[in-house]
């Protein structure tokens, strides 16, 4: 029987709940091509959709409403093995800032708008992504994308940087349920995000990417480094 050796992936401040702990196995997982991961994304993205609906409906037309313009941002970003996809998002800047700038997001930034502010306090912006999922260019659980300019710039500062491209990006991961999210301040918080990318990646499990998002359940309403 495979030995498993149970190990913990650190919050980044100690104000961070405390960790997910996960089980680790020496066989390496090809993450992309689990049928049972397929089937879970299916599954839970149809039920979210489903579920959601309403809220769906709502948040499109309150973005409409306060600010005119197209209620979904697009974006491309890379995806598995390297793949370009176009990323849905409901738009939370103003038109001229959200439709082509790849700054990130600040505390407090100009750009958002309120209704722009609260989805993403919420992380209500994300919930398009769930088209994602069911397209395949998504899972419910990977590594975040980032912008093409940031995957350029980090891409070679950070040498395995490429490595977190080996599976579909997620909805949320195991670098966000450890408060590896939000702004990017210093290189070390993207080393530190990598690593827990390509940890996820190289541990992989049902297991995990359940107690992943529940863990995300629980912290997602009260995240500090959402905004």
């Amino acid at each position: 029987m495979t030995d498993v050796v149970a190990r913990t992936v650190g919050a980044a401040s100690p104000t961070e709940e405390s960790a997910v702990r996960i089980l680790l196995t020496p066989e390496a997982v090809d993450v992309a091509h689990s049928f049972g991961k397929r089937a879970v994304d299916i599954a839970g993205a149809l039920a979210a959709l489903l579920l959601f609906l309403p809220l769906l409906l709502c948040v499109a037309l309150a973005v409409r409403l306060e600010s005119g313009g197209p209620v979904i941002f697009k974006q491309r970003r890379t995806g598995h093995n390297g793949r370009i996809f176009t990323i849905y998002k409901f738009r939370t800047m103003t038109v001229a800032e959200d439709c082509g700038d790849v700054r990130q997001a600040t505390r407090g930034d100009a750009r958002v708008t309120a209704i722009g502010a609260v989805l993403r306090k919420l992380s209500l912006d994300e919930l398009p992504q769930f088209l994602n999922v069911l397209k395949g260019d998504m899972s419910l659980v990977g590594p975040r994308p980032h912008a093409l300019a940031h995957d350029d710039y980090y891409g070679r500062l950070v040498p395995t940087y490429a490595d977190r491209f080996r599976a579909k990006p997620g909805l949320t991961g195991l670098a966000q349920v450890n408060g590896l999210r939000g702004e990017i301040q210093d290189l070390r918080c993207m080393r530190d995000r990598i690593a827990a990318d390509n940890l996820y990646i190289d541990s992989w499990s049902l297991g995990l990417d359940i107690a992943i998002l529940a863990k995300t359940a629980m912290i997602i309403f009260r995240d500090p480094q959402a905004y």
